[in-house]
């Protein structure tokens, strides 16, 4: 049986709903404005951030190389290993055996794995280099 990181989570197969509410008016950023009173309807968290259960696991973010796209330290990455990673798309992959969140980039012939991050380089996907594409990131779970 593989063995995988303790840091990435699979979602249950057949999980079970928990459906919320979802409240019709929006909330302002900016000023106040009256709030609607009334429910629009229900949301189940699981029909919304995963599409195919067999296919989605979730990883737990570190470093701040992907700040620009949204993404902080400790935050939870949803991956689909069912979508195509092409470029524009973020991708978790294993580069030269170490797990990496970045953005799939093609330029100039080259393929990237691109940071969000100015402080960060992006990296040349060199022949020298193992890269396997675990999947791609479809949602970002962050607390506040």
């Amino acid at each position: 049986m593989h063995s995988f990181p303790t840091h990435i989570l699979f979602p249950a197969l057949t999980p079970n709903p928990v459906s919320l509410p979802l409240f019709s008016g929006k909330v302002s950023a900016g000023f106040p404005s009256p709030a609607d009173d009334y429910i629009e309807k229900t949301l189940d968290l699981n029909e919304l951030l995963i599409q195919k259960p067999a296919a989605t696991f979730f990883v737990r973010a570190e470093g701040e190389s992907m700040l620009g796209a949204g993404i902080h330290p400790n935050d939870i990455l949803v991956v689909d290993r069912s979508l195509e990673p092409v470029p524009g798309r973020i991708v978790i992959c294993a580069l030269n055996g170490e797990l990496v969140v970045k953005r799939l980039k093609r330029q100039t012939g080259q393929w990237l794995l691109g940071s969000e991050n100015p402080a960060y380089r992006d990296i040349v996907l060199l022949e020298e280099l193992e890269v396997v594409i675990w999947g791609v990131v479809t949602s970002v779970i962050h607390p506040v």
